[in-house]
């Protein structure tokens, strides 16, 4: 298998985007400058995280990139010191993230690594339970912090307080301090993002090494079957509107709460009528904390919650209210889920004769369900209530730039990097000190634009989903779970990529995310805003899905993504709703279009397209 050298990539530009680079921080660059660097970034092999990013780069959503480069490769390679593997290494090409596991290749070291890891994340596997609940404090205070943190405008004459108490400090410097304290929060919130991650996958890997090494034909899906149906709050979101649709029809509103797709009309009607206000006393009760999910994966700015956009979780009421009514269950099949688990598990468990292993077997088993619930968990509190209202305190901070001339359009400001838009405070505060015009005035307008044409010919450009030097064997277990990056996916890519017609391609190959079999026609979806066109029993096809999208999958028959390995949120999600899934293809998206005959085996990993 052969892969584009980064270098070549990022030697061809796009034309029309040249000095792009300068919209990132300079340690993303591939280099040609610096021989050794460069060598290393030749030798070494870069997955495309469409995982994580379906769509280019905007310069300052790149901060949660930055986040999580730094906290999982401390916690991997400084705090746990986790044996084989120490951080993840980031470059970017055109707007797009690329990534790397930096392996540990001295087997003195890895040996060297293991007490210590067995100490430190022993310590934590044991405590689990009093150690996450510690963590839903710690993160729950952060979001407080971040609601009540006040970005101050800049007033023409200070208050006269700030005499009469001798304060010493003005709005100015109270405005530096506010975006500081903003970005340090973001920071400080995916310090603990990755404090239990890892360990949560780590905890899943050991498992499933131990049962391939018992079953070595076993499907890794089957493993994952093995700690399915376990309730975590990620789920509660949809669960709100489940009861919202079954509360409109015991009041008797469901007819209003039907009467328009837009919410401004549902909740004007509904304020008329006495049954309609009691109904909404519920819909403000459910709206905080769980309304603050993210109508993507949160990753993005333009990622807006449901608080934001409240036609989207109106469409999901409506979706149950109709489901309801025709007297189809809404309810997600748990138990189904959970009795062929455990038929799966007893199976396999009998097949061990030793006493040991199978005592190993449950330990580990054990192990793995009790810190599973985590890797989704966290993902409201981070990526969807943290982040909701994190990008609308940076808005407050745009639109403060917009105020005193910076940016044309307050939503500009994602096309500037956090330490740009720190220089553009400093301009505003010290003209607005001084009596005079900010200079970024001038200097800002033309840049943006010239940024905003760049981003649009990002958009244009098909990543490809691997650079560099493929090694022989791919062992990573993170690298393959969550990515589902192997040897066998990047041939099956490979070889997609080589037809010259995408027209000529039949069938596309991925990870079997969640089992069974289903045909019907597919629906290209590539962000939550398309979702509301899916029609029941339709396929979804994405780049990636979240659990945020979770009532569309009230409505469709099957699951196929682009990207993510077994543990991937979408084979996760699929899974405990009990319908077929197959994640990781490479290129549905670009070859799949809506309307098209699918056949999605979920249990094989894949998919046939009918033409």
């Amino acid at each position: 298998m052969k892969f584009p050298v980064p270098h070549d990539l990022t030697a061809n530009k796009i034309p029309g985007t040249e000095g792009w680079e300068r919209m990132y921080p300079y340690q993303y660059q591939f280099v040609t400058d610096d021989p050794v660097r460069n060598q290393y970034e030749k030798e070494t092999f870069w997955f495309y995280d469409g995982l994580h990013y379906p769509e280019p780069l905007y310069p300052f959503d790149t901060i949660w990139d930055e986040a999580w480069y730094l906290a999982l490769s401390q916690y991997n390679n400084r705090i746990f010191m986790v044996p084989p593997v120490r951080g993840v290494d980031h470059r970017m090409i055109n707007g797009y993230v690329y990534i790397s596991p930096v392996p540990v290749k001295d087997g003195n070291e890895i040996g060297s690594r293991v007490p210590h890891f067995m100490e430190r994340a022993g310590h934590y596997y044991k405590n689990w339970d009093a150690l996450e609940a510690k963590w839903k404090l710690k993160m729950e205070a952060t979001i407080r912090e971040l609601e009540k943190l006040e970005i101050p405008r800049l007033p023409d004459m200070e208050a006269m307080s700030v005499v009469t108490d001798a304060l010493g400090e003005s709005k100015g410097f109270h405005l530096l301090k506010a975006y500081d304290d903003l970005i340090n929060l973001g920071i400080k919130c995916w310090q603990y993002h990755f404090e239990f991650l890892n360990l949560g996958y780590a905890a899943y890997v050991f498992f499933l090494d131990f049962v391939q090494k018992q079953f070595p034909s076993i499907p890794a899906q089957r493993v994952t079957q093995m700690i399915s149906g376990i309730d975590v709050i990620m789920y509660q979101p949809d669960e709100e509107l489940k009861k919202l649709a079954r509360r409109a029809i015991d009041l008797g509103v469901d007819g209003l709460v039907k009467s328009s797709s837009e919410w401004t009309a549902v909740e004007a009607a509904l304020k008329g009528d006495p049954k309609g206000t009691e109904w909404l006393l519920s819909l403000s009760l459910a709206k905080e904390p769980w309304f603050n999910v993210s109508t993507g994966t949160g990753w993005f700015h333009h990622d807006r919650s449901w608080n934001d956009q409240m036609n989207v979780p109106l469409t999901g009421i409506q979706t149950y209210i109709d489901k309801i009514r025709a007297g189809v269950s809404i309810e997600r099949p748990t138990e189904k889920v959970r009795a062929e688990r455990d038929r799966i598990t007893a199976e396999y468990r009998d097949l061990i004769t030793d006493e040991g292993a199978r005592k190993q077997f449950d330990e580990l088993l054990g192990c793995a369900k009790t810190v599973f619930p985590y890797v989704e968990n966290h993902l409201f509190y981070v990526e969807h209530w943290f982040h909701s209202v994190f990008w609308n305190k940076m808005r407050e901070v745009a639109a403060i730039l917009k105020e005193h001339g910076i940016l044309k359009d307050a939503e500009d400001v994602w096309l500037l990097r956090r330490d740009e838009i720190k220089l553009a405070l400093w301009d505003v505060v010290t003209a607005w000190a001084t009596g005079v015009t900010p200079r970024g005035g001038t200097t800002w307008p033309p840049e943006v634009a010239w940024r905003k044409g760049v981003m649009e010919k990002f958009r244009a450009w098909a990543p490809p989903p691997a650079i560099g030097t493929a090694p022989e064997v791919i062992q990573e277990p993170f690298t393959i779970v969550l990515w589902g990056v192997t040897n066998k996916s990047l041939a099956d890519w490979a070889s997609v990529q080589e037809v010259a017609d995408p027209e000529k391609v039949s069938e596309l190959k991925g990870f079997a995310g969640s089992p069974g079999i289903v045909e019907g026609k597919a629906r290209v979806c590539r962000t939550v805003s398309e979702v509301g066109q899916l029609q029941e029993g339709e396929i979804l096809v994405a780049p990636t899905t979240s659990p945020s999208w979770a009532p569309a999958f009230a409505k469709i028959g099957a699951c196929v993504t682009d990207v993510g390995g077994v543990m991937s949120h979408a084979a996760i999600v699929c899974r405990e709703y009990g319908m077929p899934a197959v994640v990781g293809t490479g290129h549905a998206t670009k070859i799949i279009r809506t309307g098209m005959m699918l056949r999605v085996d979920g249990s094989s990993g894949a998919v046939s397209i009918a033409r």
